[in-house]
């Protein structure tokens, strides 16, 4: 019994709708630009050769993409991440006895990060960055008091933090 071979071709609507769609993505990528307006004046358009426009649901699949290796680079620290959006926390518990060994620890892991962050384009911004301790109210006397280093920086500990807004564009 022979079978006879059929070849499977996209109609040429297919094909003109797959090359449109790869024109128009490449010029969005391309040909971008980017003006100030407010009520009494705009200004002229520029060339936009970085970056993602705010409010494309682009934005946020490449910043995952983009960022995906520094949680994988905590976690290699024996910590725990939380990312949410572009706010990342580092985490470790440890009994009071070993405060010096977490401290050692956090500090090395953001020394990494930092460097990840420098190989990758991105600055680690050290006035938004906390250190903070948490304990039960009876050994609250055996939270260290002395300074978590963050590369050159030493960051005093926090004794209360919450998360302020963030300012609206």
């Amino acid at each position: 019994m022979q079978r006879q071979a059929t070849a499977h071709h996209a109609s040429p609507s297919a094909a003109e709708v797959l090359r449109s769609l790869w024109y128009c993505s490449l010029s969005w990528f391309t040909a971008r630009t980017q003006y100030v307006r407010t009520s009494v004046t705009s200004s002229s358009p520029s060339v936009v050769l970085y970056g993602v426009s705010q409010g494309s649901v682009l934005g946020p699949i490449l910043f995952v993409l983009y960022t995906a290796d520094v949680l994988q680079l905590v976690r290699d620290h024996g910590l725990v991440p939380h990312a949410y959006a572009d706010d990342t926390r580092i985490l470790g518990i440890c009994p009071p006895s070993e405060t010096d060994a977490l401290q050692t620890q956090v500090s090395d892991c953001l020394d990494a990060v930092a460097s990840w962050m420098a190989d990758n384009r991105l600055q680690l911004n050290h006035s938004k960055t906390d250190a903070l301790w948490c304990s039960s109210t009876r050994r609250q006397y055996q939270i260290p008091a002395r300074p978590v280093r963050v590369g050159g920086t030493y960051l005093s500990p926090t004794s209360c933090r919450r998360s302020e807004p963030r300012d609206s564009i």
